[in-house]
């Protein structure tokens, strides 16, 4: 690797922010290059792009599929060194040549290795929401004391960075913030009548209408407890509270999200769907660079046009409100009742109708617990998933 290089991690490589975070990457080869790739399962996938990349390092969740993609890469030639397991997300996020960290991992595995990218004073391309959802104060309290630089990847969090002031500090009253408003597509059954949700499929919810994602981010779109999940995150980076965060519909997906000011003033971010944007700004960032994104036509967009969210259409937002105000293990019960309902709504045992009920029965059956450390977060999301899968079976019968 060429020295004066910045070498990223790019933790969940083969999902679809880091399949776009390389393609920046790619774009670049004289400013960046990757110091490790990690995924879940998809071996061949891995494979492909670590002989395009020459990570030094790579890492897969099992033992068995590390030892596959080791023979593969050592038969094409790649020096890189396949790891397995939770500590190797860790290290690989940690390690002292890293220089940025993508947190792309999907859910709260992607927590620890975020956690780890924090505590040793990496630059974090927050892509994996639940690291903020989970364990908020705990997380942001990492950041700061260690050194570390936050940026967020989601295209409305990112949106809301850029609108802010240059030298805005988290929580500080004297900007003139009086709103963030973010924006959401409404996903694709904003028109749909609530009668006919009962028979919505997993291949109907992920269809999104603007944005390429993977199926737990598309069910999560669907639902808007993806937007439920932003706003716990925006109140963490940008600490504003619940109150002053406001959900926009908003079709298009043009305006990405808007900062409103005393003065009267809203500034927005615009531009066409793609995350390739975020990255390369947070990558680049102060500077700007090529995403390979295209140029936004407004002419050919004709008209912007903005909605309230409905409560009784979209309940999953309303729980992530309720979950933001209780405070403490609430956000991380809300994120593991989702995790559970979204995959057994995926797996065809869960209606879609039914998602929003066992996540409001097990932010129900879960006792308010302030979240003073890792092991109370990481304990509550184990008892979230096991009482969340009890509602399952119960709606089976």
């Amino acid at each position: 690797m060429t020295q004066g290089k910045k070498l990223i991690t790019v933790l969940g490589a083969t999902g679809s922010i880091g399949v776009s975070t390389l393609d920046v990457v790619g774009r670049h080869p004289e400013r960046y290059g990757v110091f490790a790739l990690t995924a879940h399962r998809q071996v061949d996938k891995l494979f492909a792009q670590c002989r395009h990349h020459r990570p030094a390092y790579a890492v897969l969740d099992l033992p068995e599929d590390a030892a596959r993609l080791q023979g593969l890469l050592d038969e094409a030639g790649c020096c890189t060194e396949v790891l397995s397991g939770s500590a190797a997300l860790a290290a690989v996020a940690s390690a002292p040549e890293v220089d940025m960290v993508m947190a792309a991992i999907v859910g709260a595995a992607g927590l620890v290795p975020a956690l780890a990218a924090a505590k040793a004073g990496k630059r974090i391309l927050l892509a994996n929401k639940e690291a903020l959802v989970m364990s908020g104060a705990l997380f942001v309290q990492e950041v700061v004391a260690n050194g570390a630089t936050l940026l967020p990847i989601d295209s409305e969090h990112n949106a809301i960075f850029q609108a802010l002031p240059a030298d805005f500090r988290r929580g500080d009253e004297g900007y003139g913030v009086t709103r963030i408003l973010l924006t959401a597509s409404g996903g694709p059954f904003r028109r749909k009548p609530l009668e006919e949700l009962s028979a919505v499929t997993p291949e109907m919810a992920c269809a999104h209408p603007n944005w390429v994602m993977g199926r737990k981010i598309s069910v999560d779109s669907a639902t808007m407890m993806n937007k439920g999940l932003e706003v716990i995150e925006a109140h963490w980076l940008f600490g504003v509270p619940a109150e002053r965060i406001e959900v926009v519909i908003h079709p298009q997906s043009v305006i990405h999200s808007m900062v409103a000011y005393v003065d009267g003033s809203v500034i927005a971010q615009l531009g066409n769907p793609d995350m390739r944007t975020p990255i390369a700004h947070a990558m680049a960032y102060p500077e700007r660079v090529d995403s390979g994104v295209q140029p936004l036509d407004l002419f050919a967009i004709g008209q912007l046009d903005f909605e309230r969210p409905d409560f009784q259409r979209f309940p999953c937002l309303a729980h992530a409100y309720r979950a933001l105000e209780a405070g403490g293990i609430a956000p991380a019960v809300l994120n593991a009742a989702n995790e559970v309902a979204v995959a057994s709504f995926l797996d065809g045992k869960l209606g879609f109708d039914r998602i929003a009920g066992v996540i409001a029965a097990t932010l129900d059956a879960v006792e308010s617990q302030a979240a003073n450390s890792l092991e109370i977060v990481l304990e509550a999301d184990q008892r979230a998933r096991r009482l969340a899968s009890g509602f399952v079976m119960q709606s089976l019968n």
